[in-house]
């Protein structure tokens, strides 16, 4: 004797396929958004200025290219296992706000740092 098969609790061939596609349509949008972020942020900073700078001495940028690439790799690394252990450790909306606090706080400091460049000529001026 068999016992006659749940249908709710079998697996139907449509829904194997479409968590299979919602998979791969997850990684695609995930590694699309992770390379634009990167790349945008990485455009113009001075670790791109730096690699110029050791391309046109060296004159070798097949190697500065390669040192360079295990450098971004090294660092994400770290940033990956950083953000899987944080994740674990904490909860994901006191991670968001962390983040977001720390985002805007870096940016005021900066901002504040610009300004007081900016301004610092005309502080130095002499008086009259």
């Amino acid at each position: 004797m068999s016992e006659p098969v749940d249908s709710d609790l079998s697996p139907s061939p449509e829904a194997s396929t479409e968590s299979a596609s919602a998979g791969s349509s997850d990684f695609v949008a995930v590694a699309a958004t992770t390379f634009t972020t990167v790349f945008l942020a990485e455009l113009g900073d001075k670790t791109q200025l730096a690699a110029l700078l050791l391309s046109a001495e060296s004159g070798r940028p097949g190697v500065v290219f390669a040192g360079a690439a295990l450098a971004l790799i090294c660092s994400s690394l770290v940033g990956v296992l950083l953000g899987r252990w944080l994740a674990a450790v904490l909860p994901a909306q006191r991670l968001e706000r962390i983040s977001g606090i720390l985002m805007v706080s870096l940016g005021l400091f900066l901002g504040g740092q610009a300004s007081l460049r900016l301004l610092q000529p005309v502080l130095d001026l002499p008086n009259p």
